[in-house]
């Protein structure tokens, strides 16, 4: 029998609220079928009379009810049977039969319930889940709404490895040896003592043995038992974020010589170390972390955590240069976890975005007193046998940051994690209160790395005041690439800069916009921003593209690319066009701007060649420097006309590397790219489907705004399209969307059914595309 059960199909919905939906003759015929991981808000209609307001995107929210029925066979009779919820976005409360098993208030935790002494074995139950995210604003982002998380039904012996039971960790790894120590918590939920033999072995990543530990150990009745077990391995492959080797533990506990329960945990061997001397140090050698805040959710599919998003959100993120993310400002899940121990990806897992003091009426300061222990250790201990969390954060920005209380609210945090894990340093992000920022020094001294907000400059004067401190930039300006990757360089203490955002995000509506004179001004939290609904300060936006900020900030910390070219935007005169402090200068791959011609356009190169030369239309413009002195940035000026722009990387006079814009012409074609030609049926993978619109060359054309039609047959859904335009107010989940600079991305998921998935892309005036994608069991 499995003793971990996916219990993501065939639910009921309904959103609104009905207290009977609880009992089991509640008659839900009429209620909508869905599968789980669901969010009801990005199904709905972004608008300004929506209570998220620009915080939450404009998005709908309010009550909604599950309900899954289910066989409890005989079977399980001598099973425990629990209910394990990965998240719920908010104010949950399960019911079991009618029988309340508990409420949840926040929204990112992860929770189990105990089930078994509620079930009717040999007959039909109910699971119902009551889903309250009506009390606004709750979030400062977008937050989603509803069961965004798999659902797992947990079968154990009752003498068995606890949920969350197992600790790994290798406190001493070199080259030619590792010591693994595994510390774990098995259970005796039994009415009578239990002799069982814990049997421990480290698998490698072909599943083979590669050491093993066992003990014999006595459980009394309805108790439970910690047992240490040491484990070396010889010639370990270490975990770096350029080779993330992984192994695995298997746990089995034997009672006469027969297996009752079978774990298997991953994890990787691998040293990290903080100093101020030598900064951050993984497997004994100093690395700086280019790091990057994330929100939750994926784009059109809202908070829907499905794995292949959680893994394509870590791909986007390494294809961006970057080797950490920041999970601002709540723990994110395991799948996503899962990727970046897979991918190679250093993780801050964060807990929180507030403590006593709220920023919001209705955030976790309401909750936090009762709660905060509760799901600060279930992050703890759901968390720490990743090998890519090489920090703890235990919040952002807390509002009560320069009072006294805040000392010990942090000590608190601290010490409960402390308790759970103390190889990993903890931090918290603090921001400037326009206060002297050395009064934030009694704050940061409790903190193991003092996290900083939009404050790196004070860091070199910090180090003369206080030389122990190791410093980590928890958020910064994304046009402060260059200035905060230098202080890096120049600084041990500096372990490393997370720039806001490394993606962007629905919610806190327009703060990296960019606008015309004569717009609203401001941030998001000072006007309503609507039809604008999403962040725009990423480097990477919400279809997966690359601006390109992340190929300048790349360059500055990687050597796998080093020539790139963009245009500055023109200004349309007599308009001006205006940045927010947390927005760069638009800037597009584009040398196609009709209406510019003779017009002066500004050309940037972004280069690690010691020179760059530009071409128009083969003929020399120019050529300059880009050295460090030149902060690897050249800006051309030109006149615009059609054609050909060409930038060359040079070194000693040589010409080494070229990259081209070009001019494109009329749209006549759709051209269809899928990361994926083949997914698996299970209902829940995903092909992402980049629709480009170019002229007969195959240019894509940047202007291009045509509507386009989608239709699928075979054995797939549409579960989102987007066009990265945070103006743009149609659905995310729909049939059509308009292009936006060129391209449309189409999510499809894949049902149950093995089969061919038909793609069809239409425009009136364009000729039908079709992409063919394979769903395979």
């Amino acid at each position: 029998m499995e003793r971990k059960q996916l219990f993501d199909y065939d639910w009921k919905f309904f959103l609104g609220d009905n207290s009977e939906a609880k009992v089991n003759d509640f008659n839900d015929a009429k209620w909508r079928s869905l599968d789980l991981p669901h969010d009801w808000s990005i199904e709905g209609k972004v608008n300004p009379k929506n209570i998220t307001k620009s915080a939450g995107g404009y998005f709908p929210a309010g009550i909604g009810w599950y309900r899954k029925t289910f066989q409890a066979p005989d079977a399980w009779k001598a099973q425990k049977i629990a209910i394990y919820f990965e998240g719920v976005y908010m104010n949950s409360e399960v019911f079991i039969n009618g029988k309340s098993l508990g409420v949840r208030p926040y929204g990112y935790t992860s929770f189990s319930y105990d089930l078994t002494p509620y079930l009717n074995f040999g007959k039909e139950n109910l699971i119902a889940v009551r889903v309250d995210n009506s009390q606004h604003l709750n979030s400062r982002w977008y937050s989603g709404s509803g069961i965004y998380r798999h659902v797992w039904m947990m079968l154990t012996n009752p003498v068995h490895v606890a949920q969350w039971g197992t600790a790994i960790t290798t406190p001493t790894v070199s080259a030619k040896k590792a010591t693994v120590q595994i510390q774990t918590l098995v259970k005796n939920e039994t009415a009578s003592a239990q002799s069982v033999l814990v049997k421990t072995l480290i698998l490698n990543n072909n599943s083979k043995n590669i050491g093993k530990s066992q003990i014999q150990i006595e459980i009394p009745a309805n108790s439970e038992k910690e047992i240490n077990q040491t484990i070396n391995v010889s010639n370990p492959l270490l975990w770096t974020p350029e080779t993330p080797n992984l192994y695995q533990t298997q746990i089995q506990v034997l009672k006469d010589k027969k297996v009752i329960d079978d774990t298997k945990t991953t994890f990787g061997i691998r040293s990290i170390k903080y100093t101020a001397e030598n900064g951050f140090q993984l497997n004994g050698k100093t690395l700086k972390i280019n790091g990057g805040c994330v929100h939750h959710e994926n784009g059109c599919l809202g908070s829907a955590a499905f794995d292949r998003a959680e893994e394509r959100k870590i791909q986007l993120l390494k294809a961006g240069g970057f080797n950490a993310v920041r999970t601002s400002h709540n723990p994110p899940s395991e799948a996503f976890l899962e990727a970046c121990d897979r991918l190679g990806l250093l993780v801050m897992d964060e807990s929180f975005d507030c403590w006593k003091v709220g920023k919001n009426n209705n955030d976790y300061s309401k909750y936090f007193n009762q709660w905060w222990q509760s799901d600060l250790e279930a992050m703890v201990l759901r968390d720490r046998n990743h090998p890519s969390i090489i920090m703890w954060s235990i919040g952002n920005e807390i509002p009560e940051r320069g009072e006294p209380e805040a000392i010990e609210t942090a000590k608190m945090l601290i010490n409960a994690i402390k308790k759970i894990d103390k190889t990993r340093p903890v931090t918290s992000a603090i921001v400037d209160n326009g206060k002297d920022w050395s009064v934030f020094d009694p704050l940061m001294a409790v903190h193991d790395v003092a996290g900083y907000n939009y404050h790196l400059h004070s860091a070199p004067d910090d180090h003369k005041r206080v030389p122990s401190r190791m410093i980590v930039h928890t958020e910064s300006y994304p046009k402060d690439a260059f200035v905060n990757w230098k202080l890096g360089q120049e600084n041990n203490s500096i372990i490393g800069d997370f720039v806001w955002t490394a993606i962007d995000y629905l919610g806190e509506a327009g703060i990296g916009r960019t606008f015309y004179s004569g717009e609203t001004t401001g941030e998001s939290w000072d006007n309503e921003m609507f039809p604008i609904h999403a962040s725009y300060c990423g480097d990477i936006d919400l279809i997966g593209w690359r601006k390109p900020i992340s190929h300048y900030r790349s360059m500055l910390y990687n050597n796998n690319e080093k020539l790139y070219m963009a245009v500055r935007e023109p200004e349309p005169e007599p308009l001006e066009i205006k940045t927010t402090t947390w927005s760069v200068w638009p800037t597009w791959e584009s040398w196609t701007w009709p209406g510019f011609e003779g017009k002066t356009i500004q050309v940037e190169v972004y280069s690690k060649y010691s020179k760059v030369r530009l071409y128009q239309n083969n003929k020399l413009i120019g050529e300059q420097s880009t050295t460090l002195d030149q902060q690897f940035k050249a800006t051309f000026a030109l006149p615009y006309s059609a054609g050909t722009l060409k930038a060359v990387g040079v070194e000693n006079g040589k010409e080494i590397e070229s990259t081209i814009l070009q001019t494109a012409g009329d749209t006549t074609k759709i051209k269809l790219t899928a990361d994926r030609r083949e997914i698996l049926a299970n209902g829940q993978d995903l092909s992402y489907i980049m629709v480009e619109i170019t002229d007969k060359d195959g240019i894509i054309q940047p202007n291009a705004t045509n509507r386009l039609n989608f239709k699928i047959d075979g054995s797939g859904v549409i579960a989102g399209v987007d066009n990265a335009n945070i103006k743009d107010v149609d659905s995310y989940v729909d049939n059509s969307r308009k292009a936006w600079k060129g391209k449309v991305l189409v999510v499809i998921k894949s049902t149950r059914d093995a089969g061919n998935i038909k793609l069809t892309v239409s425009s009136p005036t364009l000729e039908e595309t079709v992409i063919n994608i394979k769903s395979v069991k």
